[in-house]
């Protein structure tokens, strides 16, 4: 007995398959199939206050590795420079910092709110290579930049080998 006749599908070997719900429910609609779920079970409630703070409040960074130094960028739009501490030691950069809550301003009618405030702390990994003493860090258009150049013995030029032929 083949599969198609334990399934009973009589249909085209070329026919497309488009899966639906009873309800005409697919794959990209579930989105907002979730969002009715959830406002037909509690009502109307303001569903930002759920989010996790850590996602809302941790810079996001890039790590560059050059050939003569570490570059890190962080993105800190809306935090004062002051507020932000660095800390290099050899085999971690940490990051922190502490945004104030604005006052909410009394008779404004906010149709959402998601500017967030608090503090927030993150370690990276730095390599052994890192030569921490010499770290340094600038701040620009809401990016901090701080650049770690490498150790004396850590920066090499490539060094290209022959292939030799084997007989």
């Amino acid at each position: 007995m083949t599969m198609r006749e334990i399934l009973h599908w009589n249909r085209p070997l070329n026919m497309p398959i488009q899966h639906r719900g009873s309800r005409g429910i697919t794959l990209f609609s579930l989105p907002d199939e979730m969002n009715n779920f959830l406002y037909n079970f509690f009502g109307d409630i303001d569903y930002s206050s759920w989010q996790d703070d850590l996602s809302t409040t941790l810079p996001a960074i890039d790590i560059i590795d050059n050939e003569k130094d570490f570059r890190v960028k962080a993105e800190i739009a809306g935090y004062n420079p002051d507020d932000i501490e660095i800390s290099v030691t050899d085999g971690s950069l940490t990051l922190s910092g502490k945004r104030e809550e604005e006052e909410e301003e009394k008779g404004k009618n906010y149709l959402r709110r998601e500017i967030s405030s608090g503090s927030f702390q993150r370690t990276i990994a730095l390599p052994e290579t890192a030569n921490c003493d010499k770290a340094e860090a600038s701040f620009k258009n809401g990016v901090l930049n701080i650049e770690i150049p490498k150790k004396a013995g850590a920066v090499h030029k490539p060094k290209k080998l022959v292939i030799k032929k084997v007989p």
